[in-house]
């Protein structure tokens, strides 16, 4: 009897280890995927506030000779993005409002642009290549 038990269990144990070898191997590979993905995004967002920083400081110092009531309106609209970006938490992944506050940034930046009679999408030309983040 534990003959025949063997052979006719034997599916049922290969299919149990199959299962449990490619959890593991999936395991693996998921976790290098998500690494990878995570970097990619990581790279994408601090190159998008890195844009917005850079745009932002250089208005800021190009405004700062002007005297009028609309440079400093433009100067106040760039104080507040800059600092909405220097305020912006890299570090923690896990910040539950990261998303919200990356959208008022973008929004805050739109804003500035709009002032400034810049395009927010940086396009060049007839070609409307922008920058995509």
């Amino acid at each position: 009897a534990d003959l025949f038990d063997g052979i006719v269990m034997a599916e049922q144990r290969f299919h149990g280890q199959g299962f449990q070898e490619g959890l593991a191997e999936g395991g693996h590979a998921g976790l290098a995927e998500g690494r990878r993905h995570g970097a990619l995004r990581g790279a994408r967002l601090g190159s998008e506030m890195g844009c917005y920083l850079g745009f932002a400081l250089t208005w800021h110092s190009l405004l700062q000779k002007c005297t009028d009531e609309k440079s400093r309106k433009k100067i106040k609209a760039l104080d507040s993005l800059i600092g909405m970006i220097q305020k912006f938490p890299y570090e923690d992944p896990t910040y539950d409002k990261l998303q919200e506050d990356l959208e008022k940034i973008r929004g805050k930046f739109k804003q500035v642009c709009s002032m400034l009679n810049v395009q927010s999408d940086f396009g060049t030309g007839a070609e409307k290549s922008s920058l995509t983040f």
